[in-house]
């Protein structure tokens, strides 16, 4: 047990309870237990130990996306820290404001042979140039000394519209040494500076003159939207505007999916309603995103030809036809910019804030028929629509689940919806769930498939132990059905590498924790049901629901290829308008 006076460990800690920080995710080890010893005598913050450093920052993500404040995950050293890297390098590619806390051997055996040495001294691994490349700000503290000053510079780092992750290097006698000197965390956070952006009065003028004139205009919001806290302020300004939305895959829970003016989803698992929006828009609005390949597939020809005005951080990816209008770029803070806009058309006559269109909602890509085994997805997602609570969160994984979970399954009215996007690890949605039911504590649903599952599904045993509102639906086709697919697509599906001998994932959490409510649902009924009676538990459940790889997911590139095999259809993927589920 510690005893005299703070530790650095100890200010640590109370400078992350400071932030408003409840919750710290990690895997514990020899060289970061201090922290964890501090956290447990401060009474203020409550550490949540994973089975995977991977998982933990996923953990610290999902968290950081349906409650506001910075992720923060601790690790220790070696593996510990190497296992993090991939959930780093995700909250870097999203922009995820993201502390990681990362334990070292002691100074005095830097290069010297120290188990785990990642000094880069004497031949060791350097992980602060690996770390380094993957954050906003790393540094190594060396002097206990300089803690406040390096945490601050960290935490100021995860902030604002170029936020991302932030990464300390820790070592073990740096957090055990007396705490003496260091100032309040509070105290030393600079001011944000917000200046005016060079191209908000261009860009203001623009959609001014087209507002007034009547014009179509589309905005397509990401997920900056949401890690900027200004989804307030877009949906003002689509009234304002008059305009139509359209949401990026990662940014499905920036504007309401139910509202009149939400034409659909963008890209390969998107809508094609979301391209006429486009082709008929005078001006292209892009919110909180860059949009980047899988963001704006299939609309690239649209997007040369429309002027773009793009509010981010950073240039959006689009480029203009040769000769055609560049983008405006208005690259400050997000909420700071919308609501300036804001102000200037709210003062122009006639915006009466209401849609001119009769829209039904988004269209669907119609998928092929297909004499399947099991379940379909497309059943099985609108399943899961009429189950999932208007204030839940959804967590969805990689592959065919994914996709059918962003192209037919709407975010919740009053919920949020996670996807890993930056780097698109497999897995990501066990973690950022967990994460997502301390942020609310409302009921959350992760959609992963089998091979998700076997990925990082363990994180179960996280969710069982600390009896977290967790729904875990499992789409088991024994394989990695999305590569399953494109093996039979581009390779003439004369052999698969990515098919898995079954197993009875339900079977097995059942009996590895009896605790756990684990249902196998062989209709698109039966999970529904069993769905519903799950939502009204306290803790976790599981529902594993028998899909076949076979399925077609809703992928636009996919689509396309069989159409352009086949000769009675016109290459382009079939639609059907979005129609009622009951």
């Amino acid at each position: 047990m510690h005893s005299g006076g703070p530790r650095v460990a100890d200010y640590l800690v109370d400078s992350l309870a400071a932030l408003g920080i409840e919750h710290v995710f990690g895997v514990g080890g020899a060289n970061i237990e201090d922290l964890y010893d501090a956290a447990h005598h401060s009474g203020r913050v409550t550490p949540v130990v994973a089975k995977h450093e991977f998982a933990a920052a996923c953990m610290a993500e999902g968290n950081h996306r349906t409650g506001g404040g910075p992720g923060v995950v601790m690790t220790t050293s070696g593996a510990g820290a190497m296992n993090l890297v991939p959930g780093v390098s995700e909250a870097y590619a999203a922009r995820v404001p993201l502390i990681a806390l990362v334990g070292q051997p002691p100074r005095a055996l830097d290069g010297r042979g120290a188990f785990q040495d990642s000094s880069g001294r004497s031949g060791a691994l350097d992980a602060a140039e690996l770390f380094g490349s993957i954050s906003r700000f790393c540094a190594r503290v060396d002097n206990p000394g300089d803690t406040d000053e390096l945490l601050a510079a960290a935490v100021d780092a995860t902030r604002g519209p170029r936020g991302g992750p932030a990464v300390l290097l820790l070592p073990k006698d740096v957090q055990q040494a007396p705490a003496e000197g260091l100032r309040p965390l509070l105290d030393l956070l600079p001011a944000r500076d917000t200046p005016a952006a060079a191209q908000r009065g261009a860009a203001a003028a623009l959609l001014t003159a087209e507002a007034a004139g009547g014009a179509d205009i589309v905005l397509i919001a990401g997920d900056g939207v949401a890690h900027q806290g200004a989804r307030g302020e877009l949906a003002r300004l689509a009234g304002l505007l008059d305009a139509t939305v359209a949401v990026t895959p990662e940014g499905k829970d920036a504007f309401d999916n139910h509202d009149p003016r939400y034409i659909g989803v963008t890209g390969a698992i998107g809508h094609p309603t979301v391209l006429r929006g486009i082709e008929k828009a005078a001006v292209c609005v892009l919110v909180g995103t860059r949009l980047g390949v899988m963001a704006r597939a299939g609309l690239d020809l649209a997007l040369a030809d429309t002027p773009l005005v793009a509010f981010d951080p950073e240039p959006p990816f689009p480029e203009p036809r040769e000769g055609g209008r560049p983008a405006l770029h208005v690259d400050g803070d997000l909420g700071i910019e919308l609501h300036a806009l804001n102000e200037e058309l709210a003062a122009l006559p006639g915006r009466s804030g209401k849609p001119r269109y009769a829209s039904e909602g988004p269209e669907y890509l119609m998928l092929p028929p297909a004499d399947t085994t099991g379940v379909r997805l497309v059943d099985a997602v609108r399943a899961i629509e009429t189950a999932v609570p208007e204030d839940a969160t959804v967590v969805s994984d990689a592959g065919n689940a994914s996709a059918a979970a962003i192209h037919y399954l709407p975010t919740p009215r009053r919920g949020n919806y996670v996807i890993a996007m930056g780097m698109g690890g497999m897995g990501h949605s066990f973690g950022a769930g967990i994460g997502a039911a301390f942020a609310t504590g409302r009921r959350v649903y992760v959609l992963s498939g089998d091979g998700g599952f076997y990925a990082h599904g363990m994180e179960l045993h996280t969710a069982v132990e600390y009896g977290l509102p967790v729904t875990f639906v499992i789409f088991d086709n024994s394989a990695h059905g999305m590569c399953v697919t494109r093996e039979q697509l581009f390779y003439d599906g004369s052999y698969s590498y990515n098919s898995f001998k079954p197993a009875d994932i339900t079977a097995g959490a059942r009996a590895m924790f009896p605790s756990l409510t684990a249902v196998e649902a062989t209709t698109a009924e039966q999970l529904r049901d069993t769905l519903l009676s799950t939502n009204a538990t306290a803790g976790p459940a599981l529902v594993g629901v028998r899909c076949d790889p076979d399925d077609m997911p809703p992928f636009t590139p996919f689509l396309q290829l069989l159409d352009s095999r086949s000769t009675h259809t016109s290459g382009a993927p079939h639609v059907h308008p979005a129609a009622p589920v009951g």
